[in-house]
């Protein structure tokens, strides 16, 4: 399900203090209503295509073509989902407070009941999902960002993105549990990119890549001392890796570090050898090559790879924002959530005030 393509270039600045607070507001509302309407399963699916998350961030008012769109998104959503009243929680966020997600796991499983079975399981899928977008998938862009969006009926979805330091482009993934058949086999419900794609990308949870993943588990079965002898410039050079790219010293070490413990770990399958700690980034790309140089099998090198404004955008794109109409936005739709919460469920009367909503934002823009 790779639905879409999003620039998303780097830009300076913050996200002004009067608009933080509203988008927390407008969000609420929105998420409020969809989980009403279509319930919590079909909100993860949404929050999963690029193209619904990245008009939501353009209805509640940030920039249309900003990487910034999603840290700060996601960061008003976990305001706004309270655990209490909306059965799930947003967790993690941007540099640190993604660090914080495996904690935050387990804060969850307290408030929604969950045994520790369930919430190693949460945890398991958060840690994977960064593995992977970080060390079997190799495109240039550097995992600053890893939000957990968990219901309390176990479902999941994660939401993350990588800066790629040349371009200052951001590259955002989407992950959702129930499309997931396995975490190292096309396990993204989409990949939000630049256009331009990345050369020489190593993508070892392609289907392409299958043989590959195979050929990695055989290598490291074996004890690391027989794959020493293949680590020379002769071997760099009959895989046409770029000029400079030999590793130094403590690279060497960490990658053979990584071998080591996916010996004594002797993995069954792709999956658990990648979940080792140590594995990381060089080891993947160096049993990838080794494959290659071996057994003649090939990972994928292809790169895998947006919509409205209602109230206008942070940097007057395509128009400044309306303060009075987003506010106007938000006693809408929490009118609307308010009569069905008091037993009004006629779907009607909600579209219609959000007709009226959509005709009156169009005299604006």
């Amino acid at each position: 399900m790779r639905t879409g393509v999003a620039d998303l270039p780097l830009h300076p600045g913050r996200c002004p203090k009067w608009l933080f607070p509203r988008m927390v507001k407008l969000s609420r509302a929105v998420s409020k209503i969809v989980v009403m309407e279509y319930g919590q399963g079909e909100f993860l699916r949404r929050l999963s295509n690029p193209f619904f998350f990245q008009s939501l961030g353009c209805i509640v008012g940030f920039d249309w073509h900003s990487s910034g769109l999603t840290t700060t998104l996601t960061g008003a959503l976990k305001e706004a989902i309270v655990p209490e009243e909306f059965g799930m929680a947003v967790l993690g966020g941007k540099g640190r407070a993604s660090m914080r997600t495996q904690q935050e796991i387990e804060t969850t499983g307290e408030k929604f009941s969950f045994s520790e079975k369930t919430v190693e399981e949460l945890k398991y899928s958060s840690r994977m999902a960064a593995k992977v977008d970080s060390a079997a998938l190799q495109d240039g862009y550097q995992l600053y960002h890893h939000v957990f969006i968990v219901t309390e009926k176990k479902k999941w979805a994660v939401v993350q993105q990588g800066m790629n330091p040349a371009s200052r482009y951001a590259l955002r993934y989407h992950w959702l549990s129930e499309s997931i058949a396995s975490m190292v086999v096309e396990p993204h419900a989409a990949i939000a990119s630049q256009a331009v794609a990345v050369s020489n990308v190593l993508n070892m949870v392609a289907k392409e890549s299958d043989e590959s993943r195979k050929a990695s588990v055989d290598l490291v079965k074996e004890h690391p001392t027989h794959l020493r002898k293949f680590f020379t410039h002769t071997l760099y050079d009959y895989l046409g890796m770029p000029a400079g790219h030999w590793m130094n010293v403590r690279e060497y070490e960490r990658m053979l570090a990584g071998f080591n413990a996916a010996y004594e770990t002797q993995p069954k399958d792709y999956e658990q050898l990648l979940s080792i700690k140590g594995v990381g980034p060089k080891t993947v790309r160096s049993l990838a090559l080794l494959g290659k140089l071996m057994f003649g099998v090939d990972a994928s090198w292809k790169d895998p790879p947006v919509f409205s404004w209602a109230h206008g955008g942070k940097d007057g794109i395509p128009y400044p924002v309306d303060r009075k109409t987003y506010d106007r936005s938000v006693e809408i739709l929490n009118d609307a959530i308010w009569q069905a919460e008091l037993g009004d469920k006629e779907k009607l009367g909600a579209l219609n005030k959000l007709k009226g909503l959509v005709d009156s934002t169009s005299d604006v823009a």
